[in-house]
């Protein structure tokens, strides 16, 4: 091994302890490669005159429109959240599935997973369910473990679930099409997202105290007045969602115009609601309260939320874009792909070891840190391989299910802090935990089966891709 490779991989182990110890990811990124680049010139590794080519570099990250979609899904999922719509579709489709047993569960699941679809981002999936609907499902009686796993496992869903954050990063890593990607990872998201409910109501109909039926007290919500919410908050946020996925899968409109007629809607929906409040006042609903959502601070929320998530990506990207140059003008890019293109197997055995690889660092790194750190490692090996477009959209899939595993894994799963964070005094650290571990296990089976059937993917691409 030559001594540039050597500092390339100390590069890596250096900046691993870096995040472990707590320090910013960015400037982790910008501080070992400023670092090792002395280190580099010192030993005559590395040509300090490289770095000019980090303004281009730069410059070609940020043209790329599929980022700009990044903003336009983000500010419309803080829309829905901040203006009081997701809290009324919760309502809604718990008071519909409350006399089920493990109902509120199923219900929380479904919210969960239109949320996803909508945010993007895990964090504000979780938090904000978590916040919406933890405390009912305490009061109801739900098992603390029930009601929290259902709202760890379908918020992280976000990351797989188009227009997902994760995967337009993914996309413009791994060099396949978003289009083709988003088109490739639906199916899989809905088949878990129903694994998810089925265990939350085969479980409360097993054990009925685990998940009970919502008594009829709880139920303000009954026949006309109830349908009339369903139609008023469900079916309008739902069909903002079908309506963005279909104008990408069909080629309408690119994603981020997608997410800019998405963004549209919802300011649309936020301010029709108050509208649909006095509609069910005066039909009995005596709880509603009409008000306008649409208000100076909802929106100032929803911009803050935006910016925050769209500055720390950039940042990101640029002081990453760092740390490659660094790692690949040292040699350890093309060592690495060597290594793992040399693994038995073939392209079998690179997925299970990229796989185990990304399922480890997912329980201490997040997403993006994954994103910018392995992804371009992987890539080198994967055209060594002779990856074709289909598979990598299979693996890029096989990716986020993994990431889903790790992010809910105990003890150290980020989706686990961030209901822990808003989690009520009543609901123990250990309940969050456990209540992770069954549907971590309906996520390693779906990335088996995924992983031994590919056609899973191809299907869910061939269907929904259809005109792109």
């Amino acid at each position: 091994m030559d001594v540039g490779v050597f500092l390339a991989l100390m590069m890596f182990v250096v900046f691993i302890a870096m995040i472990l110890i707590g320090y910013n990811v960015a400037f982790s990124f910008a501080a070992t490669a400023l670092l090792f680049s002395f280190i580099g010139d010192l030993t005559g590794t590395f040509n300090p005159a490289s770095l000019g080519t980090l303004p281009a570099r730069w410059f070609g990250a940020v043209s790329d429109p599929t980022l700009l979609a990044i903003p336009f899904f983000v500010l419309m999922g803080a829309i829905l959240e901040r203006s009081g719509l997701a809290e009324r579709l919760l309502d809604a489709i718990g008071m519909l599935l409350g006399p089920l047993r493990g109902g509120v569960a199923a219900a929380v699941i479904i919210v969960g997973t239109l949320l996803a679809a909508a945010t993007g981002v895990v964090a504000a999936t979780v938090i904000v369910m978590g916040l919406l609907s933890l405390p009912t499902m305490v009061r109801l009686g739900y098992d603390h473990k029930l009601a929290t796993g259902a709202i760890t496992a379908s918020g992280t869903l976000a990351q797989l679930l188009p227009p997902s954050l994760v995967l337009i990063l993914l996309a413009q890593q791994i060099g396949v099409g978003i289009l083709g990607l988003f088109a490739g990872a639906l199916l899989p998201g809905l088949i878990l997202s129903g694994m998810y409910v089925a265990y939350a109501l085969g479980i409360s109909y097993l054990k009925p105290e685990v998940g009970p039926a919502m008594s009829p007290e709880d139920r303000t919500l009954k026949g006309k007045v109830l349908a009339l919410e369903v139609l008023f908050s469900v079916v309008p946020i739902l069909l903002l969602i079908i309506g963005v996925l279909v104008s990408i899968f069909t080629g309408i409109a690119t994603p981020s115009e997608s997410g800019a007629v998405g963004v549209a809607g919802a300011l649309i929906l936020a301010v029709l609601s108050y509208f649909s409040d006095k509609v069910l006042l005066r039909m009995g609903a005596e709880h509603i309260e009409p008000r306008w959502r649409l208000t100076p601070s909802t929106l100032k929320a929803a911009g803050r939320s935006t910016a925050n998530i769209s500055i720390l990506v950039m940042t990101l990207l640029f002081a990453s874009s760092f740390f490659s140059l660094m790692f690949f003008q040292l040699g350890g890019s093309d060592q690495t792909a060597e290594w793992l293109a040399a693994i038995g197997g073939g392209k079998t055995g690179f997925v299970i070891v990229a796989m185990i690889a990304v399922f480890l660092l997912g329980i201490n790194l997040e997403f993006l840190e994954i994103t910018f750190i392995v992804v371009p490692i992987f890539v080198p090996a994967m055209e060594l391989l002779g990856f074709t477009s289909l598979e990598r959209i299979w693996f890029t899939v096989l990716m986020a299910v993994n990431l889903n595993m790790a992010f809910i894994s105990p003890p150290v799963g980020f989706s686990l802090f961030y209901l822990q964070s808003v989690a009520p005094p009543e609901v123990k650290t250990a309940d969050i935990h456990k209540g992770a571990i069954p549907f971590m296990v309906l996520q390693g089976i779906a990335l088996v089966v995924l992983g031994v059937f590919p056609g899973i993917v191809q299907f869910s691409f061939e269907f929904f891709s259809l005109g792109v």
